[in-house]
C-alpha cells in the first residue's frame, strides 16, 4: 500500500529536544529548523547509510535554508537513490508532493538507485518517480513546483563520461530554463557542489569531479533566475580543492557551495 510516512508524532518529540544552537551548525547565525524539519530527518525508516551523511549534509539546515514548509510541491533533480526525496517526502508532508527525477545515465550506471526510487514512490503517496532527459527535464511535473533541488549533480552534466557527450553550455542553460519555467514565480531553486579552485571553470570536472560555483552561477542567471543568498553550512576551508571528492582524504567532506536562486515573481 502506498503511504506516507507519518511524522507528527516524532516532531512532537523533537520540539521537546533541545534545539540547535550555533555551535551545531556551520552557517553562523542560520535559523534552527524546525521540529517537522528535525522529525523529517530523525525518521527511522531512513536508510543507515543515509543517516550516516547527515553529519556533514545538513539535511534540515539546508531545508530550512531553501523555506521548505509542510504542503509545499518540490522537485529533486538528479535524486539519485533518493537521500533528499526521502526527507522531503516527510518535510512536506501529505499536503505536499515531491517530484523525484533521474537522467538515463544514472539509470542505466547505478540500477540500485532507479530500484530505491521506485520503491520510494511505491511506498510514499506524495512521491512521484520519473527520469528524463535535460530538455524534459521537468516532464514528470504537472503543478507549479514551490522549490526545486540539486544536490550534487550540477557537474555531472560537465562530465565527459566515456560514451556519454557531455552537455554544451547552451545545453545546460536550457535544462536550467525547464526548471524555471515549472517554478512558480518567487519559487526556489537550490544547488548544491563540490567546489573547484576559483576561476577553474570546467577544468576539473572530469578529474576531481568539482566545479567553479562562479560557472554555475553564471549559467544558472543566464536562465532568467536571480542569485539571493548562499550559505556557508557545507563550507570545509580545509579542503585543498585541488583533489577528487572521491579522495579518501576528503571524501563526504568537500568544501561545498550552496546557492539559493529565486524564479522572479
Amino acid at each position: 500500500m502506498r503511504k506516507v510516512i507519518g511524522i507528527l508524532a516524532i516532531a512532537a518529540l523533537a520540539a521537546c529536544s533541545p534545539q540547535t544552537d550555533e555551535s551545531d551548525t556551520s552557517n553562523t547565525g542560520a535559523e534552527a529548523p524546525s521540529a517537522i524539519l528535525q522529525a523529517a530527518v530523525a525518521d527511522t525508516t531512513r536508510p543507515e547509510q543515509d543517516r550516516v551523511r547527515d553529519a556533514t549534509r545538513h539535511p534540515a539546515e539546508i531545508l530550512t535554508f531553501a523555506g521548505i514548509q509542510p504542503g509545499a510541491t518540490t522537485l529533486d533533480i538528479g535524486s539519485g537513490g533518493g537521500y533528499y526525496t526521502r526527507i522531503l517526502s516527510s518535510a512536506v508532508g501529505d499536503e505536499g508532493m515531491v517530484y523525484a527525477h533521474n537522467f538515463q545515465w544514472v539509470v542505466d550506471r547505478f540500477p540500485n538507485a532507479d530500484t530505491s526510487l521506485t520503491a520510494i514512490a511505491g511506498e510514499r503517496a506524495n512521491v512521484e518517480y520519473y527520469v528524463a532527459p535535460v530538455d524534459r527535464l521537468a516532464s514528470g511535473t504537472s503543478t507549479p513546483v514551490d522549490a526545486a533541488f540539486m544536490v550534487l549533480g550540477y557537474h555531472d552534466t560537465v562530465w565527459q563520461q566515456d560514451d556519454i557527450q557531455a552537455l554544451s553550455r547552451e545545453d545546460r542553460i536550457t535544462m536550467n530554463r525547464a526548471v524555471f519555467e515549472v517554478l512558480r514565480p518567487g519559487g526556489a531553486l537550490v544547488v548544491i557542489d563540490h567546489r573547484a579552485e576559483d576561476g577553474s571553470g570546467d577544468r576539473d570536472v572530469d578529474a576531481y569531479h568539482r566545479i567553479d560555483e562562479a560557472m554555475v552561477r553564471d549559467e544558472i542567471e543566464a536562465a532568467g533566475f536571480v542569485l539571493e543568498s548562499t550559505s556557508d553550512l557545507l563550507a570545509n576551508p580545509s579542503d585543498p580543492r585541488n583533489v577528487s571528492v572521491f579522495d579518501p582524504s576528503i571524501r563526504g567532506s568537500t568544501d561545498r557551495f550552496v546557492h539559493l536562486y529565486r524564479r522572479p515573481g
